[in-house]
């Protein structure tokens, strides 16, 4: 994901795990992206700052890449004012949620039928870490 073309994704982090015991430098680089409670969700490009970022508290969060379609949708369901427009230009890259002036983090329920389990990655079966464009479906179960 370091090639220019991944720059211009648009990533859907959710926070899955809690603060209790965790060391201070990951609650400060969680803080740092605005994800101050689990089920939270914020939306960044995959540019090289983020991505370190992502990297360092991904025991406690899972991301992905959104579509277009999750992202109309959840906008719908929390009643955020924007246009189709709007949508892909954020998808697209060409302008962030603060320029859109949408409100981060976005707060989520928790998941319909759970998480898979919040102590194992996602490749293992859990809920952790790098789950690509599977994060759609955690995010309309979230809805």
């Amino acid at each position: 994901m370091s090639s220019k073309k991944a720059e211009n994704k648009l990533l859907a982090v959710i926070r899955v795990r809690g603060s209790v015991r965790v060391r201070q430098s990951i609650l400060e680089t969680l803080k740092r992206m605005n994800l101050n409670h689990v089920n939270n969700m914020v939306l960044v490009f995959a540019n090289k700052s983020n991505m370190g970022m992502i990297k360092k508290c991904s025991d406690f969060v899972t991301f992905g890449e959104i579509s277009k379609e999750t992202l109309a949708k959840l906008f719908e369901k929390k009643g955020i004012k924007a246009e189709q427009t709007a949508v892909e230009e954020l998808v697209k890259g060409s302008k962030s949620a603060r320029d859109l002036e949408i409100a981060t983090p976005i707060k989520m329920k928790p998941p319909k039928h759970g998480y898979e389990g919040i102590k194992e990655h996602f490749s293992t079966g859990g809920a952790l870490g790098y789950r690509g464009d599977a994060i759609n479906k955690l995010i309309t179960r979230m809805m």
